[in-house]
């Protein structure tokens, strides 16, 4: 191929360049909570998944139990109420956790209500921390605060692409509020 008079031009990601509004790097940069929102989504679903499988789980006590969990973790909580509260009923909160985390979980990976499941897995993250992983020293060897931190990107952002939220925005944008009938 000749170019007479021509230089030939080299996409790096700026502006332009044949890949949509903004080139490559806008659209890498779209996306690039996607790896983050599947890891965590795929994680919270396994450890849901985890807590409603194991059959010693929901025991008041017994080893594995989340009632010995809870009393274990009890005095060196970072807000030991919290754990109180939890011990009134071990198998109740034991169900409530593992739902939310499968709540959370499929929220994420189908994009439903994402900033909604963000603020549930930070959530459960934020408790997680402030009670069994509070005394953790460092504070970088508990996962619970890095899993906190992991979430509020996805708070902010929501889930824009690849969802149902989405899609219910596309739709939206194209009916208006009448998006049935």
């Amino acid at each position: 191929m000749v170019h007479t008079g021509r230089a030939l031009a080299i996409d790096h990601g700026g502006s332009g360049g044949g890949h949509g509004p903004g080139g490559l790097r806008a659209t890498l940069g779209r996306y690039a909570l996607l790896p983050l929102r599947i890891f965590l989504g795929v994680t919270f679903v396994y450890a849901g998944l985890d807590k409603l499988t194991e059959p010693g789980f929901f025991a008041a006590s017994g080893t594995g139990s989340i009632g010995e969990t809870m009393r274990q973790a009890r005095d060196s909580a970072g807000v030991p109420a919290l754990v109180d509260l939890a011990l009134h009923s071990p198998a109740g909160f034991g169900y409530a956790i593992a739902a939310g985390e499968l709540a959370v979980g499929l929220g994420m990976l189908l994009g439903v209500l994402g900033r909604l499941a963000a603020c549930g897995g930070a959530l459960i993250s934020l408790s997680l921390w402030l009670t069994v992983s509070w005394s953790t020293s460092p504070y970088y060897f508990g996962n619970d605060l890095a899993y906190l931190m992991a979430w509020l990107p996805l708070v902010l952002a929501g889930t824009p692409y690849l969802s149902v939220d989405a899609l219910y925005a596309r739709r939206r944008r194209r009916f208006g509020r009448h998006l049935i009938g």
